[in-house]
């Protein structure tokens, strides 16, 4: 018996999704100012992304195992996503808080590692969640709410150092040691990490499986059979889901290059500072995530746009994100000629663009091609697709790229980013199935 979803109404959507916001601090913190921690530890700029590596990696393990266990989880009190949201939310808030206490690169990259894999753990749960609850007509919706949530997340979590500042928390330390405003950036996202998770466990239910016997009957298949099928998936991947990863590839590879260079190339080319102790530095290194906040503003602003135009009329997903993302490789490259600070917010409006439909787009045509009750592992396993690159750059792929296409300033890896995702924007023009292109 086909199980009749119905049609949620904002509010409903927003309940479930609301856990982003916190996974999103996360990610935010994550992104905006892990390298500044690594070059205040000491770090070298072109060792930079090698300390990132652990993130993608853990990535690669983790997503496709949640992915799997949560598709053959069901408790009636507990639910199916929700149990991996609680344990990913107490894990990942205590790592968040005690990541900027590092007191060396080996420990803050082992506290990025550690962060990675908990804040996976209740992701993609949440991803699977959207085609869970939400019929075909509204998975558009559904994920263009996510994304208003996680711009939200991503521009408040940007500008907590910076704003930590401006009330007088202090923003400079001794060479090698965090400044508090970083620190306490770190504990406030914690604390919103981990109560917006248990918002959505409080406020969400979850359809049970539509075949109950059949599925407690083939829930408790053992590791060994669990690691087959995960694997069979992977090699019988759909078609879509293959075309889309070629487009994610390009994508996540732009994006790991701006989370890792953006704070050294920024600070150098722009405000022109390399001293990880002096104040400029710090000053420096708050605009950037200030200007890192803007690209989750605008991605908040135009999810709200979508969300307006999903709800009301069909869409063209392929070109809309053929154009956002083309949009968001002009914001990188204009980086490269800017000669004011204030400049970047500007740059940072077009990266926004593309990294709104970055997070709706591609979910909402791989969940209109694959099957719902595979839905968990093959959202965990489409995350390959974000992972692979990342462990691709951080291994040297950006450093030999923009050295070899650019030259050696660091400002060039900006170049690269923007390059990488107009070629991702163009891969959109590989897919030609139109029951998932068009909502």
């Amino acid at each position: 018996m086909t199980l009749i979803k119905k049609e949620l109404s904002f509010w409903q959507i927003w309940n479930m999704s609301f856990g982003f916001l916190g996974i999103q601090f996360g990610f935010a913190l994550q992104g905006g100012f892990m390298s500044r921690i690594f070059q205040t530890l000491g770090a070298d700029k072109d060792t930079i992304p090698f300390l990132w590596i652990a993130a993608p990696l853990t990535g690669l393990l983790v997503q496709p195992i949640v992915g799997y266990l949560s598709d053959h989880t069901w408790s009636p009190r507990f639910g199916r996503r929700k149990p991996f949201f609680f344990v990913g939310a107490v894990l990942s808030t205590i790592a968040l808080f005690f990541a900027p206490y590092s007191s060396g690169l080996w420990m803050a990259a082992g506290a990025l590692w550690v962060l990675d894999a908990s804040i996976n753990i209740s992701m993609e749960p949440f991803r699977a969640l959207v085609a869970d609850k939400l019929p075909y007509s509204q998975r558009s919706y559904g994920f263009v709410v996510q994304t208003l949530i996680i711009g939200i997340g991503t521009w408040i979590a940007s500008n907590l150092p910076w704003f930590m500042t401006k009330i007088g928390v202090p923003n400079t330390a001794a060479p090698g040691v965090i400044p508090d405003s970083v620190k306490y950036a770190f504990a406030i996202g914690a604390l919103v990490l981990f109560s917006s998770i248990l918002y959505t466990i409080l406020t969400t239910d979850e359809y049970p499986p539509e075949d109950l016997e059949k599925f407690k009957s083939e829930k408790n298949k053992g590791f060994l059979q669990g690691s087959k099928e995960i694997f069979s998936n992977i090699s019988g991947m759909p078609k879509v889901m293959k075309q889309l990863g070629v487009v994610q590839f390009f994508s996540w590879f732009a994006f790991f290059t701006m989370w890792s260079f953006a704070t050294p190339a920024i600070t150098e080319h722009v405000f022109g500072v390399t001293d990880t102790s002096s104040a400029a530095y710090n000053n420096a290194a708050d605009n950037v995530g200030n200007y890192l906040g803007t690209y989750g503003l605008v991605s908040m602003i135009y999810a709200l746009i979508l969300a307006y135009f999903t709800s009301k009329y069909k869409i063209n997903r392929k070109l809309l994100h053929l154009s956002s993302l083309v949009a968001g490789g002009c914001g990188f490259i204009s980086i490269y000629y800017i000669n004011e600070p204030w400049m970047l917010h500007l740059s940072f409006t077009l990266v926004g663009i593309a990294w709104a439909s970055i997070l709706s787009m591609p979910y909402a045509m791989l969940s209109s091609s694959v099957n719902p009750k595979k839905m968990g592992v093959f959202m965990g396993i489409f995350n390959m697709f974000i992972v692979i690159p990342q462990i691709v750059a951080a291994l040297g792929g950006v450093n030999f790229l923009y050295k070899l296409i650019f030259g050696e300033d660091v400002i060039n890896t900006m170049l690269l980013a923007g390059l990488l995702l107009i070629l991702a924007g163009l891969s959109n023009l590989m897919i030609k199935d139109k029951s998932v292109t068009h909502d």
